[in-house]
């Protein structure tokens, strides 16, 4: 089994909200999140998405907490973290996966590597006039794509971290559909 040639490379300071705030408290934060629900990996493997012999790069991967799944799934997971203490704990987690500490959009990938690109709560995160290319690049032809995100608590009631989350969609100029139904 042979793996493409990667590099990831941290391009400077932490800057970001998620490298100040998440990584500090890479504890808590991987303590405090709820799991997805097994109905998510079951779509994902009905999909194709993740399976056994998969070659997935996860995007954004936190403590493992989507990780841990997909390798139960049987893939061969790539994992990108940007936060260093967030990084150190998913390889202790999930020792199977390979981590490489660095954002998407300063990873360097090779070409078709993977038959998966998955983004669970984090794809918000991602500099999307940067990374779709890379994402769309790192996949083989045929590839796919899987995206998921929590939604914490009751979305009608608003909360300091629904307000940063809807601040940084809003940056990107892009507006997100919350829920199927509110597609045209």
């Amino acid at each position: 089994n042979s793996s493409p040639p990667m590099r990831a490379a941290w391009l400077g300071a932490a800057t970001t909200p998620f490298e100040i705030h998440f990584d500090r408290m890479a504890a808590d934060y991987a303590g405090a999140r709820p799991p997805y629900p097994p109905e998510v990996y079951e779509a994902l493997r009905h999909s194709g998405v993740i399976g056994e012999g998969v070659r997935v790069l996860e995007v954004g991967a936190g403590a493992g907490l989507a990780t841990r799944e997909l390798v139960a799934a049987g893939c061969e997971v790539v994992a990108l973290e940007p936060g260093e203490r967030l990084a150190r704990r998913l390889r202790q987690e999930v020792p199977a996966a390979r981590v490489l500490v660095a954002p998407l959009e300063d990873s360097v990938l090779e070409d078709g590597g993977f038959d998966s690109v998955v983004a669970a709560t984090a794809l918000h995160w991602v500099d999307l006039d940067r990374g779709l290319p890379l994402m769309h690049a790192a996949l083989r032809p045929g590839g796919l794509l899987g995206v998921w995100r929590t939604i914490f608590g009751d979305e009608s009631r608003p909360t300091p971290f629904r307000a940063k989350v809807a601040a940084i969609v809003a940056a990107r100029g892009v507006a997100v559909p919350r829920r199927p139904d509110d597609n045209p």
